[in-house]
């Protein structure tokens, strides 16, 4: 291998395509907790979290003991083939911890875009049903099914065409860009009535199997819907017989201050979908629902080769221990505090800062051009990104016009690091506001 980042790049470019993207050009040689450090041996302050997958740190010590003596023991025999106790054990703390007073199966994944797959298929096979009505501003994955699902067309679908048939899509409860023109709560959350208008000139309900949501949407910019909005939805769906399923991957595991982030709307799915933080940096994704939607596919009609891996379910079964045992939750809901107080800070000093919205940790902020004609600053934000990659913070942005800030650092980050991660962060957004 080439001894320094600039040869080893032009290695990356030479031997791998161009649309696996790269946010910053940091080769990591090693992370722990909420720092990871490149090969040059400079300290990033981690605010992304692999894209949300690292809620309880880089190589958490109960992670990493929990797959070493795994892979001793042994690292594959197929499930299907030779069962093993780790996914039985997963699946089983899954079923008590997902919400809903009823009894749930879990099946296990390689990833989240898996498990959103295999949750549709479920839903179509126990009702009968062909059609599935996802969101604007939604992502559920870059597979056939759900980059049809997913709501942005570049860089996610573009050119990828044609699509899977019977999906349809929907606005979302975007307040701050109200797809309706209106202003909460004296819209009286009528985004969410609309699922009723959306049956008579897009799919009736007869033929729908499933609504897809997240509670939060991730790439679609952290948008976060009114407290009555999941209530309402939840309860057309009922009347009409239909699935509905909640996308938890970038938003469970803590992300909240919640281990389900659909709790805080008090809403109980019939298929919640796990995956990115379930098993600490591994590979795995998770399908649970109601026990009787689960058991409706025939014997074999579920599964693969890698689902369910046993050093992925025992980190992920770590993972749990760690949220539940090491007060993670407590700590996820003091960061989100943090955050929503510093980004406040930052509403004050520039106006350069739109909307604030989120919840927990799982916080962002939209950068607008303009308050009044809130005009996206799609550009702003990314030089923001590389700003503060060269002040040594690690961000990502999402949103449909690429302008928000969303936070995903760890939430075993020491309060040294947020508030350095924090101190570049204004400093880049002053530097910034100042051109």
């Amino acid at each position: 291998m080439p001894t320094n980042t600039a040869a080893i790049l032009e290695m990356r470019n030479r031997n791998i395509p161009q649309g696996a993207f790269n946010v910053t050009p940091a080769f990591i040689r090693e992370a722990h907790g909420a720092v990871m450090i490149d090969r040059d041996g400079r300290e990033l302050i981690d605010f992304a979290g692999g894209i949300g997958v690292n809620n309880v740190g880089h190589s958490h010590p109960k992670v990493v003991a929990a797959i070493k003596d795994q892979a001793d023991k042994f690292i594959h025999t197929c499930f299907h083939v030779a069962m093993y106790e780790p996914y039985v054990e997963l699946a089983s703390r899954l079923n008590e911890l997902a919400p809903g007073d009823f009894p749930k199966m879990t099946m296990l994944a390689n990833s989240g875009a898996e498990a959103v797959e295999n949750a549709i298929k479920i839903a179509r096979y126990a009702t009968g049903r062909p059609a599935v009505i996802a969101f604007e501003n939604g992502f559920h994955g870059r597979t056939l099914l759900t980059m049809t699902l997913t709501g942005k067309v570049k860089p996610y679908k573009y050119g990828f065409g044609p699509f899977a048939p019977e999906t349809y899509r929907m606005p979302f409860a975007y307040c701050y860009r109200c797809p309706f023109g209106l202003k909460y709560p004296s819209c009286g959350v009528s985004c969410a009535d609309y699922l009723e208008t959306f049956f008579i000139g897009n799919v009736a309900p007869e033929s729908t199997a499933a609504l897809i949501a997240e509670p939060i949407q991730g790439e679609g910019g952290f948008v976060t819907p009114p407290k009555e909005y999941f209530a309402k939805i939840h309860a057309i769906c009922k009347k009409y017989g239909i699935m509905l399923i909640i996308d938890e991957i970038q938003s469970g595991m803590g992300r909240t201050g919640k281990l389900f982030a659909i709790e805080h709307w008090g809403v109980a799915p019939d298929i919640i979908l796990l995956a990115k933080s379930l098993a600490g940096g591994l590979p795995l994704g998770a399908v649970t629902g109601r026990a009787e939607l689960m058991n409706k596919p025939h014997v074999g009609g579920l599964g693969g080769t890698f689902s369910g891996n046993p050093i992925c379910c025992r980190a992920a079964l770590a993972v749990l221990e760690i949220l539940q045992e090491d007060d993670m939750l407590a700590r996820a809901e003091t960061l989100g505090e943090k955050i929503r107080s510093r980004f406040e800070e930052l509403r004050t000093r520039f106006e350069i800062v739109g909307d604030i919205r989120g919840k927990g940790p799982m916080m962002a902020i939209e950068l607008v051009r303009d308050r009044n004609t809130k005009t996206p600053a799609s550009e702003e934000t990314k030089k923001l990104v590389r700003i503060c990659y060269e002040k040594g913070l690690v961000l990502i942005s999402a949103g449909n016009f690429g302008n928000v800030i969303r936070t995903l650092m760890p939430l075993v980050i020491t309060d040294e690091q947020f508030d350095r991660g924090f101190d570049i962060l204004a400093s880049s957004v002053e530097e910034l506001s100042a051109h």
